[in-house]
């Protein structure tokens, strides 16, 4: 192996160069970034001078997935997922894109949402290089995780794996499960009139107002009895809303955004009637488009990748790792709708999507020896 990769230095300065380089998600700061592009032709350079076989795979127009395999045995196939994207760096109260630090903190945009577990799978991807793998090792750093995830629906469309593991910031825990989500747009319909014509007038929002409130009971009264051991409760939010043509119109028209957080077991199907049946109680009618949905995430605690991590962990940090469940949703999902078993391990930190953000370096260094430690006991997994 090269030890060299794994030190505090050389993860510290590889972080810091991925930091510098701005990538946040285009589709959420158009204004703001060329998208992903030069992070991922450094992350393929960094890794081609480490003797990494490495590529890019253009995902969408100027926005690359980052794809390197180490390891061509006839053994278990191991992917190191990282997402590239960041948010916006609008309105944070540090220097986004000149990391800084302090103590054993970095600092800047993407430093724990999620460089940090990045620069983790990067280091590991290479330390691994010279191992004699049994099986094989295949990095993805994804782009789009922040918005839809495209890069990593293109990833499991083109690659085969047996196991993944997320490098999302878990502070160390392992996290086997996490909720899902979907995405509905509901429509209604007014009469357009002059706002003296309260006799011919109909207005839209008015009528989404009061689906709004139903919807709203509903969360507080049905949803959030429904609860996860790990997750929580289930939730919806009214997240976006758009009507009207003019202060003295009635608005012939009102569009809202929902959002329905899905606990394993949820469907779409269930979501679709939930809000039906929420237009009915509020005497309403309106057109309900379901048209984004991300299934939760389930991992067996006793699948192979997940006893293979547990035991690494100890054997680096001399503990077990905790084991829970997240609220947020991640591309490990997308790993499992495909049929490969994921699950999320990565460093500490706090601000994620805040106005500060930072990473703890001595997390990263252990997540980077954790992989590898990780992957050499899946290789030898028959």
């Amino acid at each position: 192996m090269q030890p060299d990769i794994l030190s505090d230095a050389a993860l510290l300065a590889l972080l810091q160069k991925l930091i510098s380089i701005p990538s946040v998600n285009p589709t959420l700061a158009p204004d703001e970034s060329d998208g992903e592009a030069a992070l991922a032709e450094f992350a393929r350079d960094w890794l081609t001078t480490h003797g990494v076989d490495a590529w890019l795979e253009e995902v969408a127009p100027g926005r690359p997935n980052v794809v390197a395999r180490v390891g061509d045995g006839d053994g278990p196939g191991l992917v190191f997922c990282a997402h590239i994207d960041t948010v916006s760096a609008a309105g944070m109260s540090i220097a986004p894109f000149e990391p800084r630090v302090e103590g054993r903190r970095v600092y800047g945009r993407g430093s724990y949402d999620m460089k940090g577990g990045a620069t983790a799978a990067m280091a590991a991807t290479a330390a691994l290089s010279e191992a004699e793998l049994l099986g094989s090792v295949t990095l993805a750093l994804a782009v789009d995780e922040e918005y839809s995830s495209i890069g990593a629906d293109h990833f499991v469309a083109n690659h085969e794996a047996d196991a993944c593991i997320v490098t999302e910031p878990t502070e160390g825990q392992l996290i086997l499960t996490h909720k899902g989500f979907v995405w509905s747009e509901l429509v209604t319909h007014g009469q357009a009139a002059h706002g003296s014509r309260w006799d011919l007038g109909v207005s839209a929002i008015g009528k989404m107002g009061r689906i709004i409130a139903e919807l709203e009971r509903f969360e507080e009264e049905a949803l959030r009895p429904q609860t996860h051991p790990e997750l929580g409760p289930a939730s919806l939010h009214c997240s976006m809303i758009e009507g009207g043509t003019g202060i003295s119109t009635y608005a012939p028209e009102c569009r809202m955004k929902v959002e329905r957080r899905t606990l394993p077991g949820e469907t779409l199907d269930q979501v679709q009637r939930e809000l039906q049946s929420a237009v009915d109680a509020a005497g309403e009618t309106a057109e309900i488009d379901c048209f984004f949905q991300r299934a939760p995430l389930v991992c067996d605690s006793d699948e192979p990748i997940a006893r293979c991590l547990r035991d690494a962990h100890k054997e680096i940090t001399g503990a077990r790792p905790e084991e829970t469940g997240v609220a947020y949703w991640t591309d490990a999902a997308v790993f499992d709708a495909a049929g490969i078993p994921a699950l999320l391990y990565g460093p500490a930190g706090e601000g994620a999507h805040g106005d500060v953000e930072w990473v703890d370096l001595d997390s990263v260094v252990n997540c980077a020896r954790v992989l590898v430690e990780a992957a050499l006991r899946l290789s030898d997994h028959l």
